[in-house]
């Protein structure tokens, strides 16, 4: 039987939703000891059991409201006292939401894709790293940052993108920014952006708007001139303005009541 941790980093690659219950204390009688795992899905389907039962049915309700806010709790469950279990004894569930990283794929391996590529593996993303030229990619590019060095085109066709990944676009030159933007602006993605000054993007804009390249909603939802406004120079400092901007949206939101 496949184990509990090949589990997680099959959760982990693909970016399935899911929290980890641990049984982390336990007294008395009940069903599973300290260490026991169970793996708890969106749907209140699992991986592995912590016993079954009317204990197992609370903590699979809790995980799921964990899952939704993204948060870890520690819960007590008095198996006599709450749920009525005649055997009586406590449990203690540690339940925490899994990580997962955020897929970020940068078109353009220049300067300033290739240190955004460096920053963001840093601070948790999975970053793929996209360009055509041969021969771009930097020898001091972190392992783990993927490295996809065909068409654009090509790879925007063979890549699956989700609802969560976030895509940038800081290629050599300005049509291969416009094309890949165009392809991509269509698809429902956490994030898209470009660089460019205000006269490229407000140019681009129009031209997709005359040509019914893109809709109005469409652009809207391009973050360009891309980043955050700082008075920044270097490419190193672009980075740093995208990276922060990146981080801003991939931050749960909390809403004043």
């Amino acid at each position: 039987m496949e184990s509990i941790y090949s589990e997680l980093l099959r959760i982990e690659q693909n970016g399935i939703p899911a929290a980890l219950c641990t049984i982390i204390e336990s007294s008395g009688s009940t069903p599973r000891k300290e260490g026991t795992k169970m793996i708890v899905y969106p749907d209140r389907s699992i991986f592995g059991t912590i016993g079954g039962g009317a204990l197992e049915m609370l903590v699979i309700e809790d995980a799921i409201e964990n899952i939704q806010t993204n948060q870890s709790t520690i819960k007590s469950y008095h198996l006599k006292q709450d749920l009525e279990m005649t055997c009586g004894g406590m449990a203690r569930v540690f339940i925490e939401p899994i990580v997962i990283k955020s897929r970020l794929f940068i078109f353009g391996a220049g300067h300033i894709g290739s240190f955004l590529a460096k920053l963001a593996q840093m601070l948790n993303f999975s970053v793929t790293l996209i360009d055509e030229r041969e021969g771009i990619f930097k020898p001091n590019i972190p392992s783990d940052v993927a490295q996809i060095n065909e068409p654009y085109a090509d790879a925007i066709q063979n890549i699956s993108f989700t609802t969560k990944d976030f895509v940038c676009v800081v290629t050599h030159n300005h049509e291969n920014d416009k094309q890949i933007i165009a392809k991509l602006a269509k698809k429902e993605l956490a994030y898209i952006g470009m660089i460019g000054s205000k006269n490229k993007v407000s140019a681009i804009s129009k031209q997709f708007l005359e040509e019914g390249v893109l809709s109005q909603d469409e652009i809207n939802q391009i973050d360009w001139p891309m980043g955050i406004p700082i008075n920044c120079q270097t490419p190193e400092e672009i980075a740093v303005s995208i990276l922060a901007k990146l981080v801003d949206v991939r931050s749960p939101k909390k809403h004043n009541k």
